[in-house]
């Protein structure tokens, strides 16, 4: 199994690596390359060889006819086999350095100057072809043919005459045959062969120097662009190219940097028209605090006096208190939001025992008997207790106006040993789950429950909710470098999960500020004498 997973992630770097751009045309190069050595290579040696057998087959077709035209005038108009017999050696003698092997045929009589049957002779199959040619033209006749695994040039010559001398004008029934080992002609072309196939290696790694230099060339843009990219998807929207040549490349690269541009503008723009909207948030609600303050302070009169007014003017005084309030909360709602939006959201850590912490919660808001727990006991983290209160809290007060009770709150702890191995510090992650017996969250809404003002239905629309209880209880979450989310129970009604570690990164990180401290002030307690 490993070996087969081994051999996958292989084949997964071999394809990624195949499909890149650069192995693209590389392999590219090479083959346009390869083909263009080899076809050229493929061309000038048919064009060589070629050329040296043609050279090699008019010089023996000239000097055979030299040769034949020096014999002839001493050979009778009607040879006999003597006759043929003299002929044939004296030719074969002449030019021995040659290796000629000559044979002359007139009538039925044939003389050769060796056995048909030895090297170099014409095969059985081509003398009949040979003889019906030469018999029939009054021109020379040559044939390449290879027997035995070796090469031979074989040429035959009819003689013809006049009424008084041997000229070329009638055939005269005498024919001359000729067979030439091409030894030296062989030895050129695999000389050829050779030099083809030592030029042809030299070339291609030529060839694939040059495509990674090529490669490397037309690439370069393309990282360039490649890199630029990344740097703007990291927020460095200020990231420009540099244009040179008037190529496709440098297009690409005007055209990005024109991008870049509007959508640095873009961004910027938005962003202002984001920092405007966030500081006319948090200046209306702090504008609209001090007003609350005294309007809460005359409905909280209002208030006690509200049973011993009749009619419509009680009802009025608690429509009045009640909206008050849920004003009040949603200005106070706003500030909060607006501090995590300025980023001026703090975590206060404190070293707390969490089932303590959520039974405040509860006692405090007179949840203890409508809230059924299940506290692992003993659990102690690092956390903001405040922020924490505002989470559990914003998690059962929501469960309690939209779910059916009971309402369950769970405290467990898990741990990481694959932290621990780490050695990162951290402990474990807290897990704090709130669930309901209610109809659940609409399946389309499950993913936009932590979105600010985001009502699952018309009928949250005029809740005592702001729309921003569980947006904030997630910020608190992030904040802490935890996690939350929401989901239906299989049995009906609604889970949210809350998973926070028990040391958060900024604890980390204060500790080891702390340590770093106390292991400096010895050393410069040592310097001090000096």
């Amino acid at each position: 199994m490993p070996r087969k997973r081994a051999l996958l992630g292989a084949w997964a770097t071999a394809r990624r690596s195949l499909s890149s751009l650069r192995t693209r045309l590389v392999l590219s190069f090479v083959l346009v390359a390869a083909v263009s050595a080899l076809g050229t290579g493929a061309l000038t040696f048919r064009e060589a060889r070629t050329g040296v057998l043609q050279q090699s087959q008019d010089t023996v077709v000239n000097q055979f006819r030299q040769s034949v035209d020096a014999l002839i005038p001493t050979v009778p108009p009607a040879p006999d086999q003597a006759d043929l017999d003299v002929l044939v050696s004296q030719l074969a003698r002449d030019h021995q350095p040659q290796r000629w092997r000559v044979t002359a045929t007139y009538g039925g009589l044939t003389a050769a100057s060796a056995p048909s049957s030895g090297p170099g002779a014409p095969t059985p199959e081509l003398t009949p072809a040979l003889r019906k040619s030469v018999t029939s033209r009054a021109v020379a006749v040559f044939q390449r043919v290879r027997t035995d695994g070796r090469s031979v040039l074989v040429v035959g010559l009819p003689v013809t005459y006049t009424e008084d001398t041997y000229t070329t004008r009638t055939l005269s029934g005498l024919s001359l045959y000729l067979v030439v080992p091409q030894r030296t002609e062989q030895t050129y072309v695999n000389a050829l062969v050779t030099a083809v196939e030592r030029a042809t290696l030299p070339a291609l790694v030529l060839a694939v120097l040059l495509a990674l230099l090529l490669a490397r060339g037309v690439l370069r843009p393309v990282r360039a662009l490649r890199g630029a990219t990344r740097r703007m998807a990291i927020g460095h929207l200020d990231t420009r190219l540099a244009v040179q040549g008037s190529d496709e490349l440098a297009e690409l690269s005007r055209s990005f940097n024109e991008t870049a541009a509007a959508l640095e503008k873009s961004v910027a723009e938005l962003r202002r028209m984001e920092d405007r909207a966030r500081r006319f948030a948090a200046d209306v609600s702090h504008e609209l605090r001090t007003p609350l303050a005294a309007m809460t302070a005359v409905t909280d009169v209002l208030a006690d006096e509200a049973p011993l007014l009749e009619g419509d003017t009680g009802d009025a005084v608690r429509l009045i208190t009640e909206e008050t309030v849920r004003l009040t909360r949603l200005v106070d709602d706003l500030m909060e939001i607006s501090r995590f939006d300025a980023g001026a959201a703090r975590l206060h850590l404190d070293d707390i025992d969490v089932a303590e912490s959520l039974r405040r919660t509860l006692s405090a808001r007179g949840w203890l008997a409508e809230v059924d727990t299940d506290l692992r006991e003993g659990v102690r983290a690092r956390v903001d207790p405040r922020r924490l209160d505002v989470v559990i809290a914003n998690l059962i007060g929501n469960a309690l106006r939209h779910g059916r009770r009971p309402v369950t709150l769970t405290l467990d702890l898990r741990e990481d040993r694959r932290e621990q191995a780490d050695g990162d510090g951290s402990e474990g992650w807290l897990v704090i789950e709130v669930a309901d017996h209610g109809p659940g969250i609409p399946a389309a809404a499950l993913p936009h429950v932590f979105d600010r003002f985001y009502k699952a239905g018309p009928a949250r629309t005029r809740s005592e909710s702001s729309g921003l209880g569980l947006a904030i209880t997630a910020e608190n979450v992030h904040l802490h470098g935890g996690q939350v989310h929401a989901a239906n129970r299989p049995g009906g009604g609604a889970v949210l999960t809350v998973v926070l570690p028990t040391r958060p990164r900024e604890a980390q990180d204060a500790d080891a500020d702390a340590d770093a401290g106390q292991h400096d002030e010895p050393r410069h307690e040592e310097r001090g004498p000096e």
